[in-house]
């Protein structure tokens, strides 16, 4: 055995990737039915489940230690490198939007969690680089699939971001943040803005987290579907409304509090909910 280069190493995973994506895509949808591809039971659960699954993640959080800060030190190096861009381009608006906009593409930025706290769960070792195995299952391209709608729900919120605002307060770009921060604050659009704002990004954070909160924890399971993945993701989120608006406002606040200093605080809840997800999907499914 001897020891590869990060390069090499890069590239076999890119391989494994590309060769998933290739097989995983004639699968996206079964074609015929089969006791793997039927939807799998949903349990109903309680806040006290909730509380659980966030012990447990904290657990998994602990026990991986820099492994899981190394792998997700790039979720706020490049909400950093995306807030900076968007300053430096005068598009001070759409920061919050950004920000807020984790909690939409979060379920699939943490497949690679999932997969550790799988790993862990079934007494099979792990570290960061054991994340990237997701790269080598052949549903790797149903994954890329259900990916690929939270992040087009994701492109489709910042757009309607910026009309709100241009409806609002714009369409002209801010002076400076402290005169943003002032007209929303201060003014009669501003509060408009914040409303209709809220209100809209409501609705695109229950459709993603319906789709994606059991789907992806699913993929990685099960050989299943896309369809029967995102269909039993939307089934248990209407089978726990209490408990899943509580998992979506625990999410929400998370992902607010670990963007305000610079999205740095991303490096500790970003793993942490991702374990506790992976908890949560084997207390709503079976």
């Amino acid at each position: 055995m001897t020891i590869r280069n990060p390069l090499e190493w890069g590239a076999d995973q890119l391989r494994f990737g590309s060769h998933a994506l290739r097989t995983g895509s004639q699968t996206v949808f079964h074609a015929e039915e089969n006791p793997n591809s039927l939807a799998p039971a949903v349990h109903r659960i309680g806040l006290q489940d909730l509380r659980d699954a966030l012990a447990k993640g904290f657990e998994d959080f602990g026990h991986y230690r820099t492994d899981v800060l190394y792998l997700c030190l790039i979720y706020p190096v490049v909400g950093l490198v995306l807030a900076r861009a968007m300053v430096g381009q005068d598009m001070i608006p759409l920061l919050f939007p950004l920000a807020s906009g984790f909690a939409l593409i979060g379920p699939f930025a943490a497949i690679g969690l999932y997969e550790m706290s799988r790993r862990r769960e079934m007494g099979q070792p792990s570290s960061w680089g054991a994340a990237f195995g997701v790269l080598r299952t052949p549903r790797f391209g149903v994954i890329l699939t259900v990916g690929a709608i939270l992040a087009a729900i994701f492109i489709l919120w910042m757009v309607l971001a910026q009309v709100i605002y241009n409806a609002t307060l714009g369409p002209g770009e801010p002076a400076s943040l402290g005169t943003f921060l002032g007209e929303v604050f201060g003014t009669t659009a501003g509060w408009t803005l914040i409303v209709v704002g809220c209100g809209v990004g409501l609705v695109f954070a229950v459709a993603a987290m319906a789709i994606g909160v059991v789907s992806f924890p699913l993929l990685l399971d099960r050989d299943v579907g896309a369809d029967t993945a995102i269909w039993t993701s939307v089934r248990a989120v209407a089978a726990n409304p209490i408990p899943m608006a509580a998992w979506g406002l625990i999410v929400a606040a998370s992902l607010v509090v670990g963007s305000l200093p610079l999205f740095v605080g991303l490096i500790v809840v970003m793993p942490v909910l991702g374990h506790a997800t992976w908890h949560l999907y084997r207390k709503l499914v079976n």
